[in-house]
């Protein structure tokens, strides 16, 4: 008799390992994920614009990036504070009303790097969180971020599926040449604000426009982390206090899963090697000028060097450097 319900997972078609260049947009649960890839030292880029929930918000962030679009001055909105700017996260204003061009060169920073990171992308993972979209009355943009602004600026609404659909096309658009894998995924994180009810509409729009635009492209797949919550993880003791985000252990478990369907064992057995060293270069160390710690620290610099050579596409030039001051 079985008591726990399995999500089949689909064969990727594809693998990622520590060649591949790893981009992960999209929802707060996108960022935890991403987190335990680079403890593993894979190369990934992240969120560069901040955290983004809505399909219209991805698809604009990921048209600027690759085309490299740089922002303006009439981008941004002064709040009395501080400059921001409606397409990215409060991380990237710039407080001082004299300081207008830095919070323009610190946006189009983040651009660039990120246009040169796209580049060269093998795989894309995409959060949905929300078909929830805000727009500012008076231009009718797509906000990703109010910045705490009043409510009567925006008008917020549901998206239909064919607009959440559109816009997931025109991302695997921007990336369709390059060949590059475009996975889909929609964050089990309920947005409890909107209902209960509000919440599962929202999730089942997200749902029908990946499932329309994936049979359309063979680049693009779908991945159930939130049907693994739902089904497999349906216990309140893998969400957090507040009943919404996950637990670690709940994200580790996701992990885990992600990395059976798209790393193969010999990339899953590197992953351990790597993590174990991380978690041995994290090591406190006290007594900065002992010969105990020279020793110590020669010693991770050899075995860094030694993964490094055994794993092709490793790169531990960090630690490395860190362990050097100690010499």
């Amino acid at each position: 008799m079985d008591f726990f319900t399995s999500v089949d997972i689909p064969e990727a078609g594809f693998r990622v390992d520590y060649k591949s260049n790893i981009v992960f947009i999209g929802s707060c649960f996108a960022a935890n994920i991403s987190k335990r890839f680079a403890r593993s030292k894979f190369n990934i880029l992240v969120n560069p614009l901040g955290v983004i929930y809505n399909p219209l918000s991805i698809e604009n962030q990921v048209k600027r990036i690759a085309s490299n679009k740089p922002y303006s001055t009439s981008d941004l909105f002064f709040d009395g504070e501080k400059w921001n700017c409606f397409e990215a996260h409060s991380s990237l204003s710039v407080y001082g009303n004299e300081n207008q061009e830095q919070c323009v060169t610190a946006l189009n920073r983040a651009i660039q790097n990120s246009h040169d990171f796209f580049e060269k992308a093998d795989t894309v993972f995409i959060t949905l969180g929300s078909a929830f979209v805000y727009f500012l009355k008076s231009s009718g943009k797509v906000v990703s971020n109010c910045h705490k602004q009043k409510a009567e600026l925006f008008e917020r609404r549901l998206i239909s599926v064919d607009e959440a659909a559109t816009a997931l096309e025109n991302i695997i658009r921007q990336f369709y040449k390059k060949n590059t894998k475009i996975v889909f995924t929609v964050s089990p994180l309920r947005h409890l604000n909107d209902g209960a009810h509000g919440n599962n509409l929202s999730k089942a729009t997200l749902q029908l426009a990946i499932e329309k635009v994936v049979s359309k492209y063979p680049s693009a797949s779908y991945f159930p982390s939130f049907e693994i919550v739902m089904d497999e993880l349906r216990d309140y003791r893998f969400y957090a206090e507040d009943m919404t985000h996950l637990t670690p252990t709940a994200e580790e478990y996701i992990f885990e899963r992600m990395t059976e369907t798209y790393c193969d064992t010999a990339t899953i057995a590197n992953m351990k090697r790597v993590e174990k060293f991380m978690k041995t270069a994290s090591h406190r160390i006290e007594n900065t000028a002992s010969e105990r710690t020279k020793d110590f620290a020669r010693q991770q610099i050899e075995r860094a060097e030694n993964l490094e050579h055994m794993i092709d596409g490793l790169d531990l030039s960090e630690e490395k450097e860190y362990f050097r001051k100690f010499i």
